[in-house]
């Protein structure tokens, strides 16, 4: 009769089943999630609906369309205020639906704070699920 295993080991070896689990499930659905996510594009308007702006899945800017009506008020940094804060609220459409792509292989926070560059948070989390604390 074999001895029971320490719970920091059971707990590192039920991680490393998760992880091993995680793994396969991206060998196998890898490609067309990457496709999909690639083919991610997020188009959002304005408040006032004179500028339209679609961006690609890692919020790259696809196209941009200005109503006419936005020269009646010559405002130029008020336009690119409008245009930035628009693509912004884009590439964060974008970036949930990647999110949401990829959820049945990856837990959504733990890829976004990969997406993030959030090194704090991944380390945090991967230390959790080791059993330990950072």
């Amino acid at each position: 009769m074999g001895s029971p295993e320490r719970p920091d080991v059971a707990a590192m070896r039920a991680y490393a089943d998760e992880l091993r689990e995680m793994f396969t499930r991206l060998q196998d659905d890898g490609l067309e999630l990457h496709a999909k996510a690639k083919a991610v594009q997020a188009t959002e308007t304005s408040r006032d609906g004179l500028v339209s702006v679609t961006v690609g899945a890692r919020g790259e800017l696809i196209r941009l369309d200005l109503d006419p009506r936005i020269y009646r008020r010559p405002d130029a940094r008020a336009l690119a205020d409008t245009i930035a804060e628009t693509a912004h609220r884009a590439a964060e459409a974008a970036q949930r639906r990647v999110i949401e792509i990829f959820e049945p292989v990856i837990p959504p926070d733990a890829f976004k704070a990969h997406l993030d560059g959030d090194v704090e948070t991944v380390l945090s989390r991967l230390a959790e699920d080791m059993g330990g604390s950072r």
